[in-house]
């Protein structure tokens, strides 16, 4: 299994910076992406960035280049740095780790996320 510790949230005012850290432990081996994800009520969880083990990036969207995922799978851990927020910004974010589907790691969830940290940016 692989379990996700998240930091990194809080409440800061439009145009303030704030710094998601996730750490990965369990079967990291098991590993495929790791990345952010963000859910507001009345909206499908979304996702925001994130990396696969060839160290690819994908962000869902360019969030105006104002959000950055760094790290490596291979650290067990990623950063969401997200600067310029904005009060649109505001979601319980998740860390999140997919699981590759082979004989080693088929026992395990395909998805697993952290419990989820609050970001409220206010005007």
């Amino acid at each position: 299994q692989v379990h996700l510790v998240e930091s990194g949230g809080g409440s800061v005012q439009a145009g303030d910076s704030l710094r998601l850290s996730c750490s990965a432990s369990g079967d990291t081996d098991c590993i495929s992406a790791m990345g952010w994800f963000r859910q507001v009520p009345g909206k499908e969880r979304e996702m925001v960035a994130q990396t696969t083990v060839d160290n690819t990036t994908f962000y869902e969207h360019s969030h105006g280049g104002r959000f950055t995922l760094s790290g490596a799978i291979g650290e067990h851990a990623v950063s969401l740095q997200m600067n310029g927020l904005e009060p649109e910004d505001t979601a319980v974010y998740y860390c999140y780790a997919g699981v590759y589907y082979n004989d080693r790691c088929r026992g395990y969830k395909n998805s697993y996320w952290g419990q989820g940290t609050q970001v409220t940016v206010s005007s």
